[in-house]
């Protein structure tokens, strides 16, 4: 197990180290630092980065409101799709919509939302609103697929509807639920910040990538970016994580 561990862990390595040294030849082949950093240029802002308390205020605040929205879109989705499942007309009044929500780029969602909502409050709506169709359509899928069977045996047995709930519907609904969250917090992440990129809040990431583009700072823009790559993969990686746990604890496939 370790062994394999090992090999995993250098093989990432290898990796990792193959596309920094493409890198660092593609800034010597470029040779100007206004349109290309080099991999130890952004190293050593990110190091200069961490430093300061500022960035951290920014990073927990863009990480904040982007987590409110994906929490939010989880919760209204959930309800959402039981109602769907429950009442067909309520799918039918919703398929529309969620249809359209999933086929809007998410540029036109930010402009639009900005002529109602204030900078600060934009990238929670626009995480809302990317995740709100994902886990919508991930739930009533799971509902709509729990064993018939199952569910005449619930009957026979005299289940409450708490108890063919959590015997029959729950372990249909998870995998689904959990796998359309996973994909969800990755869409969540990046459309926050782009939003944010357009609405430029104060103490954001967006704002500090937008401000790096103007001033031509270009080793600052590579920064914040990685910074946006490390919180993306951190955070899927733990999603997963819990993922796998309550996926198999519900008796899913790995998600």
């Amino acid at each position: 197990m370790q062994n394999k561990t090992a090999k995993k862990l250098l093989g990432f390595l290898g990796v990792g180290l193959f596309w920094l040294c493409l890198w660092q030849l593609a800034y010597y082949a470029v040779g100007r630092d206004l349109l290309l950093a080099s991999p130890f240029a952004v190293l050593k802002k990110l190091t200069d980065f961490v430093r300061e308390k500022e960035f951290w205020l920014t990073v927990g605040s863009s990480f904040g409101r982007i987590m409110a929205g994906f929490v939010l879109g989880l919760i209204f989705g959930i309800v959402l799709a039981v109602l769907s499942a429950r009442w067909e007309l309520m799918y039918k009044i919703l398929q529309l919509p969620m249809s359209i929500i999933k086929a809007t780029p998410v540029a036109s969602f930010v402009i639009l939302a900005l002529v109602w909502i204030s900078g600060r409050r934009l990238s929670t709506f626009i995480s809302f609103i990317m995740v709100l169709p994902m886990v919508w359509n991930g739930v009533y899928t799971g509902i709509s697929c729990a064993d018939i069977k199952l569910l005449e045996a619930a009957k026979t047995f005299r289940l409450s509807k708490l108890q063919t709930a959590e015997a029959v519907y729950l372990p249909a609904v998870m995998p689904h639920l959990l796998s359309a969250s996973r994909i969800a917090l990755g869409f969540a992440w990046k459309s926050g910040i782009a939003g944010e990129v357009i609405a430029i809040p104060k103490h954001s990431i967006g704002s500090q990538l937008y401000n790096a583009k103007v001033y031509l700072e270009t080793d600052e823009l590579f920064a914040w970016t990685a910074v946006v790559v490390i919180l993306s993969v951190t955070i899927e990686k733990l999603f997963s994580a819990v993922i796998r746990k309550a996926v198999g604890k519900w008796g899913g496939e790995n998600g």
